[in-house]
């Protein structure tokens, strides 16, 4: 039986900043890039031409798009993790149904985390590797902090904390889940 090799040296020195921006420049100008995400690195497609290469080869969308209310559970989620279904719950003042947050697992964008301390030791919630991916983040920290957020009047903390963070009326998140349905019944 063969034993693997080695990584080459060069794939671990101090070399390996200037090989990245070697190849880097040797893409510039072509419809991928090389992207450091999730603590690796990826080829991706430069987003002005994902839609004329999927249309090209004829395959759909990453069939990941989010409703606003799952867009919401997930950034509470990547800001406060660990995070129980309770606590998130209080977050948005009704239930945050186990369907969203099964949906979210199923994306592969959260995962269980440590159990919660609290009476019951309910499951916690915490974001991937693939959530880091999937929004081309390399680490948590890339993530736009809460005074840019407040800055651009997308969120306000004091206003989550007080427990007004904003939420669908429920005719449109009703309306969210109908399309959705449809969407999954079309053959």
């Amino acid at each position: 039986m063969r034993r693997p090799s080695a990584p080459s040296p060069w794939l671990r020195g101090p070399l390996v900043p200037f090989t990245i921006d070697d190849i880097r420049d040797e893409l510039r100008g072509r419809p991928y890039e090389l992207v450091a995400v999730a603590g690796g690195w990826q080829h991706r497609t430069r987003k002005n031409f994902a839609e004329t290469i999927r249309a090209a080869i004829g395959a759909p969308g990453d069939g990941k798009a989010l409703s606003q209310t799952e867009a919401l559970i997930l950034a509470c989620i990547a800001y406060y993790q660990p995070i129980n279904r309770t606590e998130l719950s209080s977050f948005f003042g009704k239930e945050v149904s186990r369907d969203t947050i099964a949906r979210l697992r199923g994306l592969e964008f959260i995962a269980a985390g440590p159990r919660s301390p609290q009476p019951g030791a309910p499951y916690t919630y915490v974001t991937t590797k693939a959530f880091l991916s999937h929004f081309g983040l390399e680490t948590l920290r890339d993530l736009p902090d809460m005074e840019m957020l407040e800055e651009a009047g997308l969120l306000s903390k004091d206003k989550m904390l007080a427990g007004e963070f904003p939420v669908l009326a429920s005719d449109e998140a009703d309306q969210l889940e109908a399309d959705r349905d449809e969407d999954d019944h079309v053959t």
